[in-house]
């Protein structure tokens, strides 16, 4: 009889996602009691399951970070990816008696050679200095972590392929930034990352062609919709304008209207329309300050959706 060795039968256990008896993917991992049981028939699919989390309990934050004997996860948003140690400032030994001063200068110089080995090539130079600059322009865009650290991953790419040669680190990082949002649906006009940049419009925009076409990565066209959310908190509009404007964009795209558009200038078009109906008046102006158009384009978009999907709006 073949016998089954621990480390096997843990991986046959991982590639479970349906219950063997009922075909259920609700498989839930009782780690109390050990099992790996089915939610909708009660089937016990394995009764020796191994806890995975700490031997440790913790019943609050405090007692959770005393009782922690791990640091901080890794990150793609450090250089060293948060893996490297680092020598404290506080000039205290591991018991918290202060540092003997005839040992300070000693400790001062370790201090100084340690950060220099963290970046000893030209490539970890190169990317230390991209992470601080994106770390910038994320903050002043107000971007969430998740993108940071899909930025941070592209552009490490970017330096393996050795896309970074003879161009300037800011264009890319960017360029990466663009990416980034675009990929998780939250974008940012081109607009919006050269104001905190100190790169043109046009350079971003070459460098964002570029990297997709190089390392491939496939980034659909963003849609109107994506706007919505981000212009109607800027507006300060209720969440009814908000669903009046998504209805109006699905219903312009199953007519086909705006098609080859702008889509911050259909989105701010909707807003508009919505806000109108809903009587949240905002003016044009308003409207395109936040979206980064014109008022001619606002009113052209505008024109095109009460026209072709037969809208009644009183001005």
């Amino acid at each position: 009889m073949k016998t089954v060795k621990k480390k096997d039968k843990k991986e046959i256990l991982d590639q479970i996602t349906r219950c063997p008896e009922c075909g259920s993917t609700h498989l839930v991992r009782d780690y109390e009691h050990g099992e790996l049981v089915c939610e909708d028939c009660g089937l016990v699919i394995d009764e020796t399951y191994v806890d995975q989390g700490p031997e440790w309990r913790a019943f609050d934050a405090a007692q959770r970070e005393e009782r922690e004997r791990t640091g901080a996860p890794m990150t793609y948003t450090i250089h060293d990816k948060g893996l490297s140690t680092e020598i404290s400032w506080k000039n205290r030994d591991s018991y918290g008696r202060p540092v003997p001063t005839r040992t300070r200068a000693q400790l001062y110089r370790l201090r100084k050679w340690h950060r220099r080995i963290k970046v000893s090539s030209s490539a970890d130079r190169n990317i230390a200095d991209a992470l601080q600059i994106m770390e910038r322009m994320a903050a002043n865009l107000d971007l969430p972590k998740d993108v940071r650290e899909t930025a941070a991953l592209i552009y490490r790419k970017a330096v393996r392929e050795n896309m970074v040669r003879g161009r300037s680190i800011e264009s890319v990082v960017a360029a990466t930034l663009y990416a980034a949002c675009r990929q998780l649906k939250i974008p940012r006009t081109l607009d919006e990352i050269a104001s905190v940049s100190r790169v043109s419009k046009k350079d971003i925009g070459r460098t964002y062609r570029l990297l997709s076409r190089t390392l491939g990565l496939g980034i659909s066209p963003s849609e109107p919709e994506d706007y919505i959310e981000r212009f109607c908190s800027r507006l300060r509009l209720s969440g009814e304008v908000k669903k009046k404007a998504y209805a109006i964009l699905r219903r312009a795209k199953e007519l086909g209207v705006g098609r080859g558009k702008g889509p911050t200038g259909v989105a701010a078009a909707a807003i508009y329309i919505a806000a109108l109906q809903v009587g949240e008046r905002r003016t044009q102006r308003e409207i395109a300050e936040v979206a980064g158009v014109t008022e001619v384009t606002i009113r052209n978009r505008y024109k095109e959706l009460v026209d072709k999907l037969g809208i009644e709006v009183e001005v």
